[in-house]
């Protein structure tokens, strides 16, 4: 790489860490197990102890399980922040991490789901770190490797995965972030009416 060519492999990073150091991480500080739990509506999909949960499918290992059903119906289950958190945590990033960069097998039948926010966010941190460490070891010349067979599209390369993968941490915790806002204006005597 001269001077004159970009870093490919930090401009994807920084991507990614500039949205969570600059917009996500601060508003997930503080959230309580009411909000990570909690559901605007009936029957949203969710994460709930092992036994409790009336969807077609509930999987995940130790105490908790994630619902699910296959196929996914239409429309599609309004779903909690622990749901969200879940979704990122296992099949955003624990699944990739164990494809790509050699971190245990992970698969939401196999997942042991958090059983409060904290654990949550602890577990989204240390896979966070998992990735940002594995997209960094490809360096520039693993960015073009194809993706291969554990991927849907295993033509693609390294950095469409990438990008992929920040796309979809953007938008979900995003969403964890408008639905924090809504728990907040819904129910302000629970957190002090400020965050």
């Amino acid at each position: 790489m001269t001077a004159n060519e970009p870093d490919w492999n930090r401009t994807l990073r920084e991507q990614w860490e500039f949205h969570w150091n600059f917009q996500i991480r601060a508003r997930l500080e503080g959230m309580t197990d009411e909000e990570y739990f909690w559901s605007p509506v009936p029957e949203a999909w969710s994460v709930r102890p092992r036994g409790t949960s009336t969807a077609p499918v509930q999987v995940g290992a130790g105490g908790h399980t994630i619902d699910y059903a296959f196929p996914p119906p239409v429309p599609a289950p309004f779903t909690t922040i622990a749901w969200r958190l879940g979704h990122v945590i296992v099949g955003v990033l624990a699944a990739r991490n164990a494809a790509h960069f050699g971190a245990p097998a992970a698969s939401y039948e196999t997942w042991e789901y958090a059983d409060s926010a904290a654990t949550a966010l602890d577990q989204l941190e240390t896979q966070l770190d998992v990735w940002l460490a594995g997209v960094r070891s490809l360096g520039e010349a693993g960015l073009r490797v194809p993706v291969g067979e554990k991927e849907p599209y295993p033509e693609l390369a390294m950095a469409d995965l990438v990008l992929h993968i920040h796309r979809e941490l953007i938008h979900h915790l995003s969403e964890v972030c408008l639905l924090r806002d809504l728990y907040l204006h819904t129910n302000p005597a629970t957190n002090g009416g400020a965050r």
